[in-house]
């Protein structure tokens, strides 16, 4: 691959194990710019590639870099509550992506349960399904990934706004702009 000299090179891979290929091609001269996934956007990866992740760029939800979101992006509070409360019990600098998507689901339980506990009691077949209708039903939940809208052919529901570009510079996640 390096004797074809690529501009850049995207690897596929998920948590610290990612960070081999990326060190191999440092460690072999490779200049070029280093793309990876969402799957490798926790502070494991950081410390594991260390200073031959310096450039790498990935997609990844909001919440990493909540601080750094402009005033009026509709993530920034819910991303920016999270993150202090995570950080509030497991110190500074310690927040990642994976407790912000339990964060977004108990978002979406608080919005959408109380319609459901109009139709049924917890555990019985009517709010089962109400708790179902009222989570299809989800519009502008502002959370730490994104702002759900939910319907019944969309269990995701997010837009645009459930995914940034960062780069790794310094050790530590940077928005791109």
């Amino acid at each position: 691959m390096l004797a074809a000299k690529p501009d850049a090179v995207l690897i596929g891979g998920a948590g610290t194990p990612a960070a081999l290929p990326q060190k191999s091609l440092k460690e072999k001269g490779y200049k070029g710019i280093v793309y990876q996934t969402h799957g490798v956007a926790n502070n494991d990866f950081l410390r594991v590639c260390g200073k031959d992740c310096e450039g790498t760029v990935l997609p990844t939800g909001p919440v990493l870099v909540a601080g750094q979101l402009p005033a009026d992006n509709p993530v920034k509070k819910s991303a920016s509550e999270y993150v202090a409360k995570y950080e509030a019990v497991h110190g500074k600098g310690s927040v990642n992506a994976f407790g912000g998507y339990a964060w977004d689901a108990g978002l979406l339980l608080a919005s959408a349960g109380p319609e459901a506990l109009k139709k049924g009691a917890p555990g019985s077949r009517e709010f089962r399904l109400a708790l179902r209708e009222a989570l299809e039903g989800s519009r502008n939940v502002a959370a730490a990934h994104g702002v759900f809208n939910m319907s019944p052919n969309d269990h995701l529901g997010f837009d645009q706004r459930a995914r940034v570009m960062v780069s790794i510079r310094q050790g530590g996640w940077q928005l791109a702009r």
